[in-house]
């Protein structure tokens, strides 16, 4: 698997009958090594790592139903009430990030109504923070600390 724009923690990588997988501390079990799936486990080591997410208020694979149709984001972060907070999206790395990704995820806002939006592909990550009392986002340099998420309701 390629290196990332993230930092490095030492993945638990298993293989069985050829097929690899890696261990998903969110979900407690290993799951299918995926291009997408070794961005996610990056991002989410270096959310709790770095940026103190407590993976108990993690996420995967969150189904909703959009227009009468099933979809999944792909991370959801909530707060200690179970409130979302953050919608993440995640691409391979490579897969080049359009207006069509923050398209996707922003539909899947429509139900959420979170506060922060993020896109990676494990090279390149965008946030985008969105006032609905002023009907406006805008991207922000960094990805915020936990702390400031569950305090910016």
């Amino acid at each position: 698997m390629p290196s990332l724009n993230l930092p490095y923690y030492a993945a638990k990588i298993s293989e069985k009958d050829g097929k690899r997988f890696i261990y998903d501390v969110v979900r407690q079990k290993f799951v299918a090594l995926t291009p997408e799936e070794w961005v996610r486990q990056h991002f989410i080591n270096y959310l709790i790592t770095e940026k103190n997410f407590p993976k108990e208020l993690i996420a995967h694979e969150v189904a909703l139903t959009l227009n009468g149709t099933s979809k999944r984001c792909d991370t959801v972060v909530y707060n200690r009430f179970l409130t979302p907070l953050m919608v993440i999206e995640y691409k391979a790395p490579h897969i080049e990030i359009k207006q069509t990704v923050f398209d996707q995820i922003v539909r899947y806002n429509i139900i959420m109504r979170v506060r922060y939006l993020v896109v990676s592909n494990g090279m390149n990550h965008y946030c985008c923070k969105i006032d609905y009392n002023k009907n406006t986002y805008a991207f922000i340099n960094e990805i915020p600390e936990y702390k400031f998420l569950e305090n910016d309701l």
